[in-house]
């Protein structure tokens, strides 16, 4: 039974309690991707079912020994398991494995995470296709091995995956600060100097993998060089959860998302796109200054190289170098500098009209980001990150006026 409260919102607000007329209008105004879809209707059909609540520690374990029991049988121990802090939209717990792993002479104890979905997430992405990518880059750059999969959350409360533990750090111990992982992170001269030429180079390694091998993602539907259905299909998606999950109007989005319909790039090249590679999203060893980790996937796509270059290039998460007039593209490297470099080591071309194109995109996926499913979702109290949430939904407005007065320049 529904609360007088939530019958009040319901009819105030229909998508608080969605039917499956509504999810079914939406679903066919917006044609996105198969895993994508299923994602977002599953996301739907469960809107109404409670918010979230404090698991304890034990049902987590026990519910990640279940999957693992499926995987390999009985012969384990689940030892030490510990909350784990870091991410806004996932919910992670660290573990010890006492196993013998497939074609290993002994026992040993691997450390682990399992990464699971809250009851509603900032982003709603699909567990199958972050394990799929994670399989499918380990031989192009550094990411935690990936051990098994809870697709539907059998085992699970939710959705979930368990990867190996990986050693590092994402800002220098001697410059911690409270931002959000990735805001004005501040390597300083002598460390941004070693890893920004890691940086780009992982870049172009994930952006050169092999198309044959892209084609092999089974959750992914296919890109196509000179279309532009797969941007088209990633802006339907956006549109569709702004759909879905939007409190009130705004004409200002919908004029957005028509500019990029009409100007969404033709494909010069099939890459997998990261969706989210920046500084924040990498751990690196303080020791040894190597780049040791590259996380969160959830976001990947196959798709235009230049969704990446214009993340990495953009003004969210750089600052200026110590001269106060050099901006530093993810702190690391001055823009001029990093864009020929990448076109160096990669033997691609970079063009600064597609830059344009997906700076606008990026910020109209921010802002649906924000205003629609971060609204939403601390609205109706879905997720173990509240405090963060709700502190990010409030910054749409600001980005949405930059765009606004970006696309004024371009109409």
């Amino acid at each position: 039974m529904m609360t007088e409260q939530r019958q009040r919102e319901a009819r105030s607000d229909p998508r608080a309690e969605p039917d499956e007329a509504l999810i079914t209008k939406i679903r066919g105004r917006y044609p996105v991707e198969r895993e994508l879809d299923r994602v977002l209707t599953r996301k739907m059909r469960l809107r109404s079912s409670p918010g979230y609540r404090a698991l304890p520690l034990e049902d987590l374990a026990q519910g990640t020994a279940s999957l693992i029991r499926s995987e390999i049988g009985d012969d384990f121990a689940l030892l030490n398991p510990r909350w784990l802090q870091g991410g806004a939209s996932k919910l992670q717990m660290a573990f010890d494995l006492d196993w013998q792993p497939p074609g290993a002479r002994d026992r040993q104890v691997t450390r682990m995470v399992l990464r699971m979905e809250p009851p509603a997430s900032i982003v709603e992405t699909s567990r199958a296709r972050e394990f799929e990518v994670l399989q499918l880059v380990k031989d192009a750059v550094p990411v935690p091995p990936c051990f098994w999969v809870d697709i539907e959350g059998s085992h699970l409360p939710f959705p979930a995956l368990i990867y190996g533990f990986v050693e590092g750090t994402t800002k220098p111990t001697a410059r911690i600060s409270q931002t959000v992982s990735g805001i004005g992170t501040n390597f300083g001269p002598e460390l941004r100097a070693v890893l920004a030429e890691q940086f780009v180079a992982n870049l172009v390694a994930v952006h050169t993998i092999d198309e044959a091998r892209l084609a092999q993602l089974q959750h992914f539907d296919a890109a196509e060089v000179g279309s532009n259905s797969a941007i088209i299909r990633q802006i339907n998606g956006w549109r569709r959860i702004w759909e879905e999950d939007r409190f009130e109007d705004s004409p200002l989005i919908e004029v957005i998302a028509e500019w990029l319909i009409e100007n969404a790039p033709t494909l010069d090249r099939v890459s997998l796109v990261h969706g989210d590679f920046r500084t924040g999203n990498f751990l690196f060893s303080e020791t040894s200054e190597k780049i040791t980790a590259w996380l969160d996937w959830e976001l990947a796509a196959l798709g235009d190289r230049h969704q990446d270059l214009s993340w990495v290039t953009g003004s969210h998460f750089g600052h200026y170098a110590e001269d106060g007039k050099t901006f530093l593209a993810c702190g690391l490297m001055p823009v001029d500098e990093f864009l020929p470099r990448y076109e160096q080591l990669s033997g691609l071309t970079v063009d600064p009209k597609k830059l344009q194109f997906f700076r606008i995109f990026n910020d109209f996926q921010g802002v649906v980001t924000m205003l629609g499913a971060a609204w939403r979702v601390a609205r109706h109290g879905k997720t173990h990150q509240d405090v963060v949430v709700a502190w990010l939904s409030m910054l749409g407005q600001v980005i949405l006026g930059n765009l606004r007065d970006r696309l004024e320049e371009l109409l």
